[in-house]
């Protein structure tokens, strides 16, 4: 059974998570932030081995953590190489904001379409959704073999609400297509777990939404 342990800090409330395999202990970490060193710890604590860092875009975010994640678990970075530009300019997006952020460690592999990255008795699928940043994904979960209905949209779709776009590289129309095109497509009981606020489904954004009436 798929696992998910989620936490937030200030300024950002930015959601961070550590999903792991029950049967075999084996994890990912998606979107390391200023939260990082709780996830660290909550891996640990429960002896997890985690396989992969995922990102899903690079806005500074959910990637301020990234250099703390590699040094601690050694594993590879994934990120969509349209993001290269945001990932490589972190520290100095850090300083807008008033805050210090280590440099991240260059990316180790970026997301192939058809790709599938694995750990314990669950599959990784990233599925391009450009819109608020150009090398944004979204990240699939499903049992080896399954479809599956776990989605870690980052920053396109939230419960109630949209991405902003007027960063750059942002951009409405393509925001909205991905989520219509990319998100819908995967049915209304699919769970949505955004990189802020709470999760949602895709059946409740669908009827709810404000944006995507």
């Amino acid at each position: 059974m798929l696992q998910i342990e989620t936490q937030a800090v200030g300024p950002f409330m930015k959601n961070g998570f550590v999903l792991w395999c029950d049967r075999t202990r084996e994890g990912v970490l998606i979107d390391p932030g200023d939260e990082i060193e709780g996830l660290i710890a909550f891996a640990a604590r429960h002896q997890l081995a985690i396989r992969h860092i995922l990102l899903t875009h690079a806005h500074v975010d959910h990637v301020s953590g990234v250099a703390a994640a590699k040094r601690a678990l050694g594993v590879k970075v994934y990120l969509h190489r349209d993001d290269e530009f945001l990932y490589r300019d972190a520290v100095q997006h850090g300083l807008l904001f008033g805050l210090r952020v280590e440099a991240p460690p260059p990316v180790d592999e970026y997301y192939a379409p058809g790709q599938v990255i694995g750990f314990g008795d669950y599959e990784v699928r990233p599925h391009h959704t450009p819109g608020h940043c150009p090398g944004g994904v979204c990240l699939q979960i499903a049992p080896k073999g399954q479809r599956g209905e776990d989605l870690f949209v980052g920053d396109t779709l939230f419960a109630g609400s949209i991405g902003r776009t007027d960063l750059p590289g942002g951009d409405y129309e393509t925001l909205i297509a991905s989520i219509k095109q990319v998100l819908f497509s995967f049915g209304d009981q699919a769970r949505v777990y955004p990189g802020h606020g709470p999760a949602t489904t895709i059946g409740r954004e669908r009827a709810t939404n404000p944006f995507l009436r």
